[in-house]
Parts: C-alpha cells; sequence; structure tokens
C-alpha cells in the first residue's frame, strides 16, 4: 500500500534539473506536480522491485478502482521533480540488485505529460534505473516522442474490446487507447497489457478475443496481466462518500481466469 507523503521528508541533494531534459525544452515552468504518494513494490508495478510515483488526477472513473482518492489532481500533494528523485535516490542500490526500476503511475500520469515527462528522464538517466510508464493510454497523444524515449516499458490497460463496455467501465471511449497502442508498435516500444476480468462485465468471450488478438496482433507485447476483479477498493469509496455499483459482481473463479489466460496465449501471447 502506499505511503502518503508528508512533512519532514529527508530529501538529499541531487543535482539540478538540466534545461536540455525533453521536459524542460518543452516548458519555462517549474518542474513540479501533484504527488498522491510513493512507495516501494514489487511485481506488481513492472520487473523486480520498483520505486513507484503515484500521481495524481485521472479522466477515466472505473467502476473497479482500487485508487478512486487519485481520481482529482487537486487532492494531491504539488511536489518537485527534486524531490521524487532524492527519495528514489535512497533506492537505487536496493533496486539494481533486484533487476527492477522506476515507474511513474497514477492516476494517470498522462494528465501531467511534462512532468512525467521530467520524472521519466531523470530516473533514467541521472539514476540509471529501468523505466515504466503505467497509463490506460486514454491521454497518449499527449506523450511526446521524447517521453516515450525515456519510457523503457509501458504498462497498458486494456480494459475492455467492445466500445460500449469499455465506456461504461470508464466513462471514456475506447479509440484512444488503441491508437496509442498502435503508436507505440509503431516506436517498437516494450509494452505489457493488463486486463481485469469482471463477471458480467468484461468476461464475455468476444471481448476477450477481442482484446487477445488485438494484442497478439502489435508485436511488442511482452507479457499480458490478466487480474481478477477483486473489491478491495470499496471502502475507499464509501469514504469519499461513493456508491460502488460493483458491491454484488463476484471475482471470477481461478478456472475462469485460467481459461482467459489461455485465449491470449493462443494469440502467440505470455499471459499470467
Amino acid at each position: 500500500m502506499a505511503t502518503l507523503l508528508g512533512p519532514g521528508i529527508p530529501v538529499r541533494q541531487v543535482p539540478p534539473v538540466r534545461a536540455a531534459t525533453p521536459a524542460a525544452a518543452a516548458t519555462h515552468r517549474p518542474s513540479e506536480g501533484s504527488v498522491h504518494s510513493w512507495d516501494l513494490s514489487t511485481g506488481v508495478d513492472g520487473p523486480g522491485t520498483r520505486f513507484v510515483t503515484f500521481l495524481s488526477g485521472c479522466p477515466l472513473t472505473c467502476l473497479y478502482c482500487h485508487n478512486p482518492d487519485t481520481w482529482k489532481m487537486r487532492n494531491g500533494k504539488r511536489t518537485s521533480a527534486d524531490a521524487v528523485i532524492a527519495e528514489a535516490s535512497k533506492y537505487v542500490r536496493f533496486i539494481a540488485a533486484s533487476g527492477g526500476g522506476a515507474t511513474v503511475s497514477g492516476g494517470e500520469p498522462l494528465l501531467q505529460p511534462v512532468f512525467t515527462g521530467e520524472l521519466l528522464h531523470r530516473l533514467k538517466h541521472e539514476l540509471g534505473l529501468h523505466t515504466a510508464l503505467d497509463t490506460s493510454g486514454f491521454l497518449g497523444a499527449r506523450a511526446t516522442d521524447a517521453l516515450l524515449r525515456d519510457t523503457d516499458l509501458v504498462l497498458l490497460d486494456i480494459k475492455s474490446w467492445d466500445p460500449d463496455t469499455y465506456r461504461k467501465v470508464t466513462g471514456r471511449p475506447l479509440r484512444p487507447t488503441l491508437d496509442f497502442a498502435r503508436r507505440l508498435a509503431g516506436l517498437g516500444r516494450e509494452v505489457h497489457v493488463r486486463f481485469v476480468l469482471v463477471p458480467g462485465l468484461t468476461d464475455d468471450p468476444a471481448d476477450v478475443e477481442g482484446v487477445a488478438a488485438f494484442a497478439g496482433g502489435l508485436g511488442n507485447v511482452s507479457r499480458v496481466d490478466v487480474l481478477p476483479f477483486h473489491k478491495l477498493g470499496e471502502a475507499k469509496w464509501q469514504a469519499l462518500g461513493k456508491t460502488f455499483t460493483l458491491h454484488d459482481t463476484p471475482a471470477p473463479s481461478p478456472e475462469r481466469v485460467a481459461s482467459v489466460r489461455e485465449v491470449f496465449r493462443a494469440h502467440g501471447l505470455h499471459a499470467v
């Protein structure tokens, strides 16, 4: 679970932001963003142990979101890139020993593309870490080529193949995510696809087959995570005064999860 930022976080001296970095070249504004929290995780946000920065703000309102407290950018803490890099630098040796890296997540990090680009660039070039971007792809058009060059891996959520189901799940259209996936394939960026299996919502065989065929045809998807729906975030919805409409939805059976993974494998994908 992420640890919220608070006062008194020790900050080590780090090199100043170089004016030549892609994000700095794109704007004259200070390199700051709205950060929800940061944490160390293993095997969830990319390979190995990773320093994960969770940014605030998301244009989607997914019915099963386990972090609805990240939806509003104003609920985050205004934080400098220097502070994030200083915190991440404490764990570089530990992360390197595990074959891990750093992930910028959310919320939706591409809601803050300049800040996200600055973080990815400095995590990669100053700290020498493998970098990952965790995104829905809905705002993929905001990711510059420079930002993507500083991204070693994209964790891409494809929540449904059916446009109507996708809109029901997220409140947004599907096409921008598919366009971004095709762009990543054209750039040769490595992608891990995430697909959340929700009984009665995203488990229709045609829906699963559609996502699997699309991902299998891209040529740059090295892994697919089939994630069984859970209700661990329901308490957060209640605390925020929101109605969790999937309260009565059960988790998918282990057998159904296994069968969906086989659909992805049938398209030549490594599904776990």
